[in-house]
């Protein structure tokens, strides 16, 4: 205790001019908007950088398991590789190939490649920071993916990061069906296990067993059909009115997050357009 008292005693003008100057600076960036501007977007850019060297630092030990991950995702990647060139082969055999085209959801999609520097699993609202912004063409409202599945949408944008909003966060809401069925529901995160959420609004005459897997819908310009979300994880069917609400088992797994995929519709532009009705007829015959 005395040492203690020795050590304020003896530095007791250095620490005075120290509080002095923090209650200073304070006051100033406190007073003047400009300056108040200037310290927000300084202190992002040097959290930017902080959560970047930890993400590299994390990530140089997590590489066996990304790998591991991405060589199994491959595998199911080829299988279904494989599958469709049995039924291309069938078409053409069938003769087919002249009336019936293959389809291609996402051949108007492109995908920006960002690594996860800053991620919360635990908190009511969930956020992750990307080291990919505007500069990159990362614009909000675009959807955010990585190797298993749907992760979330871009909520804020910088020059050189941007914030997405989890799938782990009760505001995010995912159009999701069945694969095999064109019943859709709406999937959101209840708060509870990161690795779950429930997918409401289904229609009580869909089909389903447990194990099924959960795919989007496609019904916005956020992120293609047929992307994996989750498997139903029992058949614990929660009846609200005409509808069921299920639990889903999330392919995506937050806790380790490392380099995910920005969704880009070149179309989009042209598809808000359409919803809005803001598209003026060229027809010169109409008035």
């Amino acid at each position: 205790m005395k040492e203690l008292i020795a050590f304020f005693s003896r530095y007791s003008k250095w620490l005075v001019l120290l509080v002095y100057a923090v209650i200073s600076l304070v006051l100033l960036f406190r007073s003047d908007p400009y300056r108040h501007h200037l310290w927000l977007t300084s202190a992002n850019t040097v959290s930017g950088a902080f959560y970047k060297v930890s993400h590299n630092i994390t990530a140089y030990f997590s590489l066996r398991q990304v790998n591991e991950d991405l060589n199994a995702r491959n595998a199911v990647l080829e299988a279904e590789v494989v599958n469709l060139r049995e039924q291309l082969n069938t078409m053409r055999l069938a003769g087919f190939t002249d009336t019936m085209p293959t389809p291609d959801s996402v051949s108007h999609f492109n995908f920006i490649v960002a690594n996860v520097i800053n991620n919360s699993i635990h908190h009511p609202q969930n956020y992750i920071t990307v080291d990919r912004g505007s500069l990159d063409g990362v614009e909000p409202e675009m959807g955010v993916i990585d190797h298993s599945g749907v992760v979330g949408t871009v909520s804020a944008v910088g020059p050189h990061f941007s914030r997405v909003i989890s799938l782990l966060n009760p505001n995010f809401r995912l159009s999701c069906k069945i694969k095999g069925s064109d019943n859709f529901g709406s999937l959101v995160w209840d708060g509870r296990d990161p690795s779950e959420a429930i997918l409401e609004e289904l229609p009580r005459h869909t089909v389903y067993s447990p194990g099924d897997t959960v795919i989007t819908s496609g019904y916005s310009a956020v992120f293609p059909s047929g992307l994996p979300v989750g498997t139903i994880l029992d058949d614990g069917r929660d009846h609200k009115e005409n509808f069921f609400t299920l639990r889903i088992k999330l392919f995506a797994d937050f806790s380790r997050l490392s380099n995910v995929q920005i969704v880009t519709d070149n179309f989009r532009d042209e598809i808000k357009i359409v919803e809005t009705n803001t598209i003026v007829n060229s027809d010169p015959t109409k008035k």
